[in-house]
Order: C-alpha cells, then structure tokens, then sequence
C-alpha cells in the first residue's frame, strides 16, 4: 500500500528517520556490476547469484558480483521496511541526505517479499564510497527520535 501523507519536511524527516531504525537492514561486502545482454539471450545468460534484473525495449540488466575490474563497480545495501510502515517519500530522502553529504547520487531496485513485511530495496552506490556511507548509514540507523 502507498502512503499518501500531508505534513511538513520537518515531520516527513522524522518520520522517515524512524523508518529507518526499523528496517532490516544487509550490507554486501562484495562489489557489484551490471551485465548486460541481448533479450534473447535471457535463458542462456540470467545468473543465480543476480540480486536484480530489469530490461528495456532491447536487453536485460542484471546486477551481479563483481569477478573482476570490469564495468563501474558498486556497493550494495538492501532495506526491509516493516510492514505497516509509511515509507512514502523514503527513497528521495535518503538519496537526498547522501547526495548532500557525500556528492554522490545512488540507485535503487525494489522488490517485494510478503513474507518479509512487503517492500525491499536495492541501493547501489560507488564503491570508492563504502566505509563513509556505510558508517553513515549506522548512525542513521541508531538515532532514536523522540519528536
């Protein structure tokens, strides 16, 4: 379910910081690519360890472990929300905070496990990038607001 919510950037951030207490939250320690193919080739080149697929009009995208140096390497996280949580406006925020703070923008694949509370995402950033938004992504996680 999406959320429609009516409320100030002031509210919007302090509900959106609770969220992110309450996700689950996985970090990958190896770097990840994306592999590109032709449609065609769908069945002979999807890979098992792929956390993500897409396609266009002319080739799929799959985002897979790193073997070696080629292509742009990122780093992964993936949030679990809680289900039930209004996590309306969540990807802009946190893509605004670390574009702010560290100049980079990300990008995100979500999925859905009903299992797992409903809504995951994907976040993908540069590698050379790691340490510091990983740890900044911790002291987001263990802020406790009270507001």
């Amino acid at each position: 379910m999406v959320n429609i919510s009516q409320e100030t950037p002031e509210q919007t951030d302090t509900r959106l910081r609770q969220v992110m207490v309450q996700t689950q939250f996985k970090a990958y320690a190896e770097p990840y690519i994306f592999d590109e193919f032709p449609i065609t080739e769908f069945s002979a080149r999807i890979r098992e360890d792929a956390l993500a697929i897409v396609r266009d009009d002319d080739v799929w995208s799959q985002l897979v472990p790193a073997k070696d140096d080629r292509g742009e390497q990122f780093q992964i996280f993936r949030l679990h929300f809680p289900a039930g949580a209004d996590n309306s406006g969540f990807v802009g925020w946190l893509a605004n905070h670390l574009k702010h703070k560290y100049g980079t923008g990300v990008f995100v694949v979500c999925g859905q496990n009903s299992a797992q509370g409903g809504i995951f995402d994907y976040w993908g950033y540069p590698a050379e990038l790691a340490n510091d938004i990983l740890a900044e992504l911790a002291s987001l996680r263990n802020q406790i607001k009270t507001d």
